[in-house]
Order: C-alpha cells, then sequence, then structure tokens
C-alpha cells in the first residue's frame, strides 16, 4: 500500500462509518456540524454646530461577521474533516460639511469610504502531517517557487464515495470605495436651483482560484474499486495550479448635474435637470490579464490538434505560442497557445480591454400639477435616462485566462509522485492542452448599459384621510449585460456533434481552432417593464389604518437560461428566449391594517382593562401569480452540442395545469430534432403563486407610566390560514417528475415574544 494515502487516513481526512444503511449493509457516516456565527458592530458618530452657518456631522462604522462553515467553501469537499472560517469584516465613513452661505445658497461637501473583505481560513485538518511525501509538480518537477501556503493537503476525490478539498483556502477579496462630492443648492425667486458633481474610486483585490496543493482522483480504472485504488496510491487523474495569483481591478466615476425646481404656477411645478456620468471600464492596474479578440486570430497560426484532442507543439506554427510576461510563469517556456490574445499594455490593448464610452448624457423631466387648486387632486409625471458600467465581475474571472494562469492535467500517474506515469514507468508527457476562454470581453460591443425611466399618475383625496394613487411606471432598458459562446461550429453540424461536446470532432468543427470554450461578455440586449399601479391609502376609523396595493404589469428580457449567470441558452440567436423575465409576476396584491381594539379599552374594571383590553392586531396578506419556469430538456440534446447552451423542447398545443402537487402543468411536449432548437418558448409555463396571510397580536403593559417602562407581548403567525402553498416546479423535460411541484413554503407558524422597555 501507498504509505502516504495510509497517513492521511491515519490523520484522519476521512472520517471512519459510524453506521449502516441498506441490503447489503452499506457503510456511511452520518454527524452534526458545529458553525458559529458571530457578529459585532461598533458606530461612531459625530455632530457639530460651528456657528449658524457651518455645521458638520460625521460616522464611522464597523460591521463583521464570522461564520463558521463545517465544509471547504465554493469546492466539492463533503467531508466535515475540513471546513472555513468566513470573515467579512466591513467598514464605512463619512464626514459632511454644510455651509449655508447666504440665505438663498447653500453649499454641502462630502467624503464617504466603504469597503468589506471576504476572508478564507482553513479549519480542521489541513495541514501536511510529518512525513508526508507527495512531491508537487510545478514546484518540485519544475522548480517553480512553492504556492502551496500553509503546507496544505492535497486535494482527494473518491468517486461515488467522499472528496477531501482544502481548496484555494487561505482566499482574500478586499474590496473598497472612496468618494468626495459637492452640492449647491441656489434660490431665486420660484426657482430651486441645484447643481454638483462627484468623483470616486472603488478598487478590488481579489486572488483567483485553483489548488495548487495539488488533487488527485481516483474512480476504480485499476483494481475495480475506488477506495483500493486510492490504498495503492494509482491515480486516474492529477491537477494542480502552478500559481495562486491575484488582480487589482480599480476604476474611477466622474459625474455632474444641474436641476431646477421650477414653482411655474402656483398649481404647477417643473422639474428640469441634466446629469453627467462618465464611466470608464474598470482595467486591471498590475497589466496582468488578458482577452481574447476575433480579429487578433489569423488563420496561418492555426493549431494542429493531436488524436487525443491537445495541440501538436511541432506542427503548429511558432508564431501560435508565446511565453507569459510572469516571471514565474515564464519559467515553463513557450507554452501557451496566444493566437488572438491580446495581453494588456502590449499592442495597443486598453487596461479595461474595451473603448470607453463618454457620451453619457441624462435628462431629468417631471412635473407635478393640482388640477383643482384645492391639493385634493394632483397629476404627476417624470422621465429620466441612468447610466452605469458593469461594475468588474466581467473581468475577474478572466485572470485565469492565457497566459496567466497554468493547470496541469495527468492522468494515470502516481499518488506519491505525479511525475511517474504509471502505464508507462516513465514521465508523464505534458501534453499542451486545448484552453478555454471562461470569461472575455467582446470589445465591439461594449456600450454603457442605459435606462430610460418614465411615470404618470394621479393622486386623489377621497375624504379627509383617504389617498388614492393610480400611476402608468415603466421602464426600456438598452446595451444590458450577457454572455455568449462564440467558439461555435455550424449550426447544421450540430445533429453529428451531439454528445462529442469537447471531443475532437468538436474541437475541430469551431473557427477557432486550438481553443474549446469561449465565453465572451457583451452589452447588447434589451428588456423593458411596464406596469399598471395602483394604491390605496386610509385612516378608516380613528384606531383603523388600512393600505393596500395592486400591480398588473409585465417585465420582458431573454431570460438567461432561468439562472443568474447572465448566460444566453441559444448563442446563435441571443433573442431565441426573450420573453417574461425570471422576476416578472403579471399580477400582485398586498392588503396590510393596524387595528387597535377598543374592546375592553375604556373599561372601568382595571383588571380587566389591563388583561383584556389595550390590544392591537396587524396583518399582512400578500396575493401574487407565479414566476415564469424555463423549461430545458435532460440528456445529450439538453446542450444541444455546444458549450453553454440549453436547450427547450417542442410543443404541440397548449399547456394545461391540473395544478396538482404531482402534475402542476402538463403539455404535448416531445424532444425537437437532433441538432434543433426546441420551439416551446422557455418562459411559457408559471409556478405557483402565492396567496398568504400573516397576523399579528400584540399588547403592552405599562410598568412606570412617567418612565414610559412597559412589556411588549406579542404573538406573531405567519401562514396564518394554513393554506398549502406550492413553491417551485420541475420544469426539465425527459427527467424524473416533469411538471411535478418540488416543494412548499411553511405551513402556520405561532411565535411568541417578550420585550422589556425601559
Amino acid at each position: 500500500m501507498d504509505p502516504n494515502a495510509q497517513k492521511l487516513l491515519t490523520a484522519g481526512i476521512f472520517p471512519k462509518n459510524n453506521s449502516t444503511t441498506g441490503t447489503p449493509a452499506v457503510p456511511n457516516y452520518f454527524g452534526g456540524a458545529n458553525v458559529p456565527t458571530n457578529i459585532r458592530e461598533e458606530l461612531v458618530r459625530i455632530d457639530h454646530h460651528f456657528n449658524d452657518k457651518v455645521s458638520v456631522f460625521g460616522h464611522y462604522a464597523v460591521d463583521s461577521v464570522v461564520q463558521g462553515e463545517s465544509l471547504t467553501m465554493w469546492s466539492d469537499s463533503n467531508v466535515p474533516s475540513v471546513g472555513t472560517n468566513f470573515a467579512n469584516p466591513s467598514k464605512s465613513a463619512t464626514i459632511h460639511l454644510m455651509h449655508t452661505i447666504s440665505p438663498t445658497l447653500l453649499n454641502e461637501i462630502a467624503y464617504s469610504y466603504g469597503g468589506n473583505s471576504i476572508l478564507f481560513t482553513p479549519t480542521g485538518i489541513f495541514t501536511q502531517p510529518s512525513g508526508l511525501t507527495i512531491p508537487g509538480y510545478f514546484n518540485k518537477s519544475l522548480g517553480l517557487p512553492n504556492e502551496n501556503t500553509l503546507n496544505r493537503i492535497p486535494g482527494i476525490s473518491l468517486s461515488g464515495i467522499a472528496t477531501y478539498d482544502v481548496a484555494e483556502v487561505p482566499w482574500t477579496n478586499i474590496a473598497a470605495d472612496n468618494m468626495i462630492k459637492d452640492d449647491l443648492t441656489w434660490t431665486k425667486g420660484k426657482h430651486e436651483l441645484k447643481m454638483g458633481f462627484s468623483w470616486a474610486r472603488y478598487a478590488k483585490v481579489q486572488e483567483l482560484f485553483g489548488n495548487t496543493q495539488g488533487e488527485a482522483s481516483f474512480n476504480g480504472q485499476w483494481t475495480g474499486n475506488t477506495f483500493a485504488d486510492y490504498l495503492l496510491g494509482m491515480d486516474s487523474g492529477y491537477g494542480e495550479l502552478a500559481l495562486q495569483d491575484s488582480g487589482h481591478w480599480p476604476n474611477i466615476s466622474y459625474a455632474g448635474y444641474i436641476e431646477d425646481n421650477w414653482r411655474a404656477t402656483r398649481r404647477l411645478t417643473l422639474n428640469l435637470g441634466l446629469r453627467w456620468d462618465g464611466i470608464p471600464h474598470c482595467i486591471e492596474s498590475s497589466s496582468r490579464d488578458s482577452n481574447f479578440y476575433p480579429n487578433l486570430y489569423t488563420a496561418a497560426n492555426k493549431a494542429v490538434l493531436t488524436a487525443a484532442g491537445t495541440i501538436d507543439p511541432v506542427l503548429t506554427p511558432a508564431a501560435a505560442f508565446g511565453a507569459s510576461p510572469n516571471p514565474v510563469l515564464a519559467k515553463l517556456g513557450n507554452i501557451f497557445y496566444l493566437n488572438g490574445i491580446g495581453i494588456i499594455g502590449t499592442n495597443g490593448i486598453p487596461a479595461g480591454f474595451v473603448q470607453n464610452h463618454w457620451n453619457n448624457w441624462g435628462p431629468r423631466i417631471g412635473f407635478a400639477y393640482d388640477v383643482t387648486g384645492t391639493g385634493k387632486t394632483i397629476v404627476r409625471g417624470g422621465f429620466g435616462m441612468m447610466y452605469e458600467r458593469v461594475q468588474g465581475n466581467d473581468m475577474y474571472d478572466s485572470g485565469g485566462n492565457e497566459p496567466f494562469s497554468d493547470n496541469i492535467g495527468l492522468g494515470n500517474v502516481a499518488f506519491s509522485n505525479p511525475g511517474l506515469n504509471l502505464a508507462t514507468g516513465t514521465a508523464p508527457v505534458s501534453p499542451i492542452p486545448v484552453p478555454s476562454i471562461n470569461e472575455g470581453l467582446m470589445s465591439n460591443d461594449y456600450k454603457n448599459p442605459v435606462s430610460m425611466q418614465y411615470s404618470f399618475g394621479v393622486q386623489q383625496q377621497l375624504g379627509r384621510e383617504s389617498v388614492l394613487s393610480i400611476a402608468y411606471v415603466g421602464n426600456q432598458n438598452r446595451h444590458q449585460t450577457t454572455s455568449a459562446e462564440i467558439n461555435l461550429p455550424p449550426e447544421s453540424q450540430l445533429a453529428a456533434l451531439t454528445g462529442h461536446t469537447d471531443t475532437l470532432p468538436y474541437l475541430q468543427a469551431v473557427p477557432y481552432t486550438g481553443f474549446d470554450d469561449i465565453n465572451m461578455f457583451m452589452n447588447c440586449i434589451n428588456s423593458h417593464y411596464n406596469g399598471l399601479q395602483v394604491q390605496l391609502r386610509s385612516r378608516l376609523k380613528h384606531d383603523l389604518t388600512f393600505q393596500g396595493a395592486f400591480t398588473w404589469s409585465r417585465s420582458i428580457d431573454p431570460s438567461f437560461g432561468g439562472d443568474d449567470t447572465n448566460e444566453s441558452p441559444n448563442p446563435y440567436n441571443l433573442e431565441w428566449n426573450s420573453g417574461p423575465s425570471n422576476l416578472d409576476r403579471t399580477v400582485i396584491g398586498m392588503v396590510n391594517l393596524v387595528y387597535e381594539l377598543p374592546f375592553f379599552r375604556h373599561s372601568e374594571n382595571h383588571a380587566l382593562k389591563t388583561v383584556a383590553g389595550g390590544w392591537e392586531l396587524s396583518a399582512i396578506g400578500t396575493m401574487e401569480t407565479g414566476l415564469p419556469v424555463f423549461l430545458t430538456l435532460a440528456g445529450s440534446q439538453g446542450a444541444n452540442a455546444v458549450d453553454h447552451g440549453n436547450n427547450t423542447p417542442d410543443l404541440t398545443g397548449s399547456v394545461s395545469y391540473p395544478k396538482t402537487y404531482s402534475q402542476w402543468f402538463t403539455g404535448n411536449f416531445s424532444v425537437p430534432a437532433l441538432g434543433a432548437w426546441g420551439d416551446a418558448p422557455p418562459q411559457m409555463v408559471r409556478q405557483p403563486g402565492r396567496d398568504n396571510w400573516n397576523i399579528c397580536l400584540l399588547k403592552n403593559f405599562v410598568l412606570n407610566e412617567s418612565r414610559g417602562s412597559a412589556i411588549e407581548f406579542r404573538i406573531e403567525s405567519f401562514n396564518t390560514l394554513n393554506h398549502t402553498e406550492f413553491k417551485g416546479v420541475n420544469s426539465q423535460f425527459n427527467g424524473s417528475g416533469f411538471g411535478a411541484v418540488n416543494g412548499v413554503w411553511d405551513p402556520r407558524v405561532f411565535q411568541f415574544g417578550l420585550k422589556l422597555k425601559f
């Protein structure tokens, strides 16, 4: 047996079984997890009036959360022998100076800071035990510096049994935002003019992901038993990251505005303004980032692939290769395939990868009109344009692009010596793998996202203490961000390639040979929202307050495959799944009320008044239709042969709703033709809505009226009517339980509370 494998077992990386299940009995481990949470907050505030014209206020706040995690965060580890301590300290500060220059002129200048850190440290068993002799492939075999901080134990994956993985922990992510702004207010007759500017700098420092201590996998291919392979130290695969690199991504924001709040007449007020936003794209300031540019890819330097699907270093033109600008990785030689790769600071590649757009003028127009002059009927409306940037998330993951990261992948090597191939008894041949660009930016399609928002409404007073509001509210959004695969084989070949994604036939069919997945961010899609919003606020009696709201709306966009990845599910047609948004609810109704119960409130019986009088009842009711369901396919046609694809079934006829737990919806669905995209609108099905009421009954028992001390007693109920409220629907066609409900909201819950006020 392999001595290193035995030593790690003795160290306890895999917990011993403490029970068995099934027939024949299968050993299992069951256990609990101690995951404490510690929260600490500190706040300092100061207010000072120098004189009648000058005053200052400020605050400094620290809000820290430390959370224990029984497993390694952001990894496949499923054993409690190693976990993560997750610390998230944040700080904020503001200082605000107000100067009344004259009775009609006020200036305000402010500085603010906000920042937080994400700090992962390992807990449990993570340090290599004494005598462990597993050489790292890069630092021992190739002479690179040892990147295995804290001398961590390599990751071990036992297929079908368990995975132990410290991952990249310890891991650090630090963000900080600094802003200074100045606002001037000038009152001149019927005009109130406001103008100002701001400057802000946001910076993110984040480490990349990957195991520099290595990770070995075992699947039973040598002995027929996964655990036996591990005991013998015979890997099926081994991976290791050469360098735990980090990036520094700052961006600068400039803004200026002018606004006139003009009391045009006694009954008409106009709001007229203009804002400019200078929002150049986030950059990588240390010049250690790269991007794929289709115009830089040349067919003359196209890669030649081997039968194993790797890049042939002899037949591929030498001009297609290059060394890493990182001096550590440069020691490995010219092993990076760089055809089409642009590196920051070379050949005119900007630090932010894309062209900046400065023509970001946003008008603001609003009005309020008193129809009758009595203040009982008001008509309001407004329009505004708002610009924004993608705040760096499009660039953070590009830090692992060629040639700033190298992750070796070897098969059939010895656990105690990754430099030994078990099949040949010699050093493994390190192939040049076909790389992927997991995150890139489409430089010619990256305008700043803009939202055009508008509203028109009427407010009507009903009686003395009731107001009815009816408004039409909407927005049109342009240049919204998405990501899509661009290294696509011809659509006519999808049928032949189904089930062969990432294999040699697929890699030879894509236009940018030498690359596998090229997933690019682009700001090219549109969305819109339009809604009728009605609200009634009323004090029906002195002791009864009521509020009701109703919204009838539609939100339309390409819904990104039903998840939050922003990846277009059909990269051949980015508008293929345009329809109701993931957050679209056609109808939303809400009611809330507060009722001071009159019973026994004025009873002459002191005991009865104390116990039964003075209770207060509050209730919140929510009625809403269900969210869209994104239909998907199981099996090899689920991705339709392309990276990041997400196909949908065909549909003949319409969808019906039995609305039972086992079959919420049904229809004549079928698998589309091989290589075709389904014709069922991806978001045509709706999941269950909600009809939920929460009710609270409370009373204050006065202890000392002069000092204001009392005990508050509360009885709260959630889902008071105890409706069975379905939650979520299985939307994968050809999978088990298609169309069935896969969850429910909580049943009725009572909560009791006491609060001492003194």
